[in-house]
């Protein structure tokens, strides 16, 4: 068999980035490695946002949780604080989200379902009760009501005693994404914007610990879109909502520093890295260039990340370990600050507590025994990797024009164009899995021969069906 490159299958990511079979100095010809690529900890922080990262400190560890009453909930915190997992992330069910108490009656059969039911302070005392609270940071996984969330934890926080220098966590307050990709918002854009600036003006001047923004690529990437869409829209999103901050006359150096990102990770190890890589400079080079920010912590782009659920799948779910530690490792690759690693049941129930527990256990596994501490950006350098992050950079600079096209992210929203982009894009993923194009092991290759057999003999039944019911026609 022939190894001629002109023989080669051709390898292009979803992204739209073509990925050749060999890379060399050639293919960095033309681009400012020095500018692009930089030293870490230094602008524009490709290579990671602190100068020796997990030399220093390894990622943060933070499994997403939250089910049935704030007592379960409370008892999952303990239980994974107890095996060592070092911060909290809080699911809410879709009441709670909506700012719907748990017995009205739009909440039936929603209530504690895909996350933990909060209708009162007394429900948030219960679910942080004995926590060290001021050791850990808590982030919140709330949009809508995003406002009453953050100042019943400071409430907590208060009585707890401590300072508000010392209250730590982030509220995910992305209300533009909702619209997007999730659809928990309950009033219009535009006195949804203004309720979360207002957060971001009152973070900055009470709470200087607090993170009052992580914009969601993960949801618009969950929701069908590409990797340099799902960094493209959000850095429109997080520029639009520092720019209205700037606007109110806030500080940008302030305000810049408390906007966060998550975003997910599944798919092509490869395609994440590049990813995370372009967008940590590209968020550099927005916030000093475009908004005049001069210190540096207001130009890092601060992310969890760490294996989405739309990776996973319900058949052959044992696979769906190997596919989170694999994702947790494109997470650390690509310079994560913290991770919430997906789990393996997670394709079919709430996450069960072993199952949780095994997510944690991957992320010390690859912190503690297999090197991923061991030095700085260890794929720096690579004629591949840096040659596929400057490529990534050009696609998501695409996809951020067409959005100022659009008239702006804001814009693009209320029309309903990135929406509708978004669910085009679902369809077209959807297609090349079931025309096999994109490969899901256990799904849609070397799938088990029960399983063929079963669908062979479903196909035959309905021949059988269609013609019974030619003949009875005639």
């Amino acid at each position: 068999m022939s190894d001629a490159p002109g023989k080669l299958r051709p390898v292009t990511w979803e992204s739209g980035v073509e990925v050749k079979p060999v890379y060399g100095p050639d293919d960095l010809r033309g681009v400012d490695v020095g500018a692009e690529v930089g030293a870490p900890g230094e602008f524009p922080f490709t290579r990671g946002i602190h100068r020796a990262m997990y030399r220093a400190r390894p990622w943060t560890m933070r499994q997403y949780l939250g089910f049935g009453s704030p007592e379960e909930t409370n008892a999952r915190f303990r239980y994974l604080v107890s095996c060592g997992q070092d911060a909290l992330n809080v699911a809410f069910d879709l009441p709670t989200q909506m700012g719907l108490d748990s017995d009205d009656p739009l909440a039936a059969g929603e209530v504690g379902r895909v996350g933990m039911a909060v209708d009162t302070l007394a429900d948030f005392e219960l679910a942080f009760r004995g926590l060290p609270l001021g050791d850990i940071s808590v982030s919140l996984t709330i949009n809508a009501v995003a406002a009453i969330f953050i100042c019943m934890y400071e409430i907590v926080c208060d009585r707890l005693g401590l300072p508000k220098d010392r209250i730590r966590g982030t509220t995910q307050n992305d209300i533009l994404k909702e619209y997007v990709a999730r659809g928990t918002w309950i009033y219009p854009v535009e006195p949804s914007l203004r309720l979360t600036v207002d957060t971001m003006e009152y973070c900055a001047k009470h709470l200087p610990r607090y993170n009052p923004v992580s914009v969601c690529g993960y949801h618009i990437r969950e929701a069908g879109a590409d990797c340099a869409r799902e960094i493209a829209y959000a850095l429109e999103i997080a520029r639009e909502y520092l720019a209205r901050a700037v606007a109110r006359g806030l500080d940008v150096n302030a305000v810049a520093a408390g906007i966060t990102y998550n975003f997910d990770v599944f798919g092509n190890l490869w395609e994440n890295v590049a990813k995370f890589r372009a967008g940590r400079r590209l968020w550099a080079e927005i916030v000093k260039q475009e908004f005049g920010a001069t210190d540096p912590k207001a130009m890092m782009f601060r992310m969890i990340a760490g294996g989405g659920g739309g990776g996973l799948i319900a058949q052959e779910p044992e696979n769906n370990i190997v596919r989170g530690a694999y994702y947790a490792l494109a997470s650390a690759l690509g310079g994560a600050q913290t991770m919430a690693l997906c789990c393996w049941d997670e394709g079919h129930t709430i996450p069960s507590a072993a199952a949780s527990k095994l997510s944690l256990r991957t992320m010390q596994i690859l912190a503690e025994e297999i090197g991923l501490c061991d030095t700085v950006d260890p794929l720096g350098g690579s004629w591949f990797v840096e040659a596929t992050t400057h490529a990534m950079a050009e696609k998501i600079q695409e996809h951020r024009a067409r959005v100022a096209r659009w008239g702006g992210i804001v814009r693009a929203v209320e029309s309903g164009a990135l929406q509708r982009e978004v669910a085009d894009l679902a369809h077209q993923a959807q297609l090349r899995l079931e025309r096999g194009d994109d490969v899901k092991v256990g799904l849609n290759k070397f799938v088990d021969a029960e399983v063929e057999a079963k669908a062979a003999q479903s196909a035959r039944l309905e021949l059988y069906r269609e013609n019974a019911e030619a003949l009875a026609a005639q």
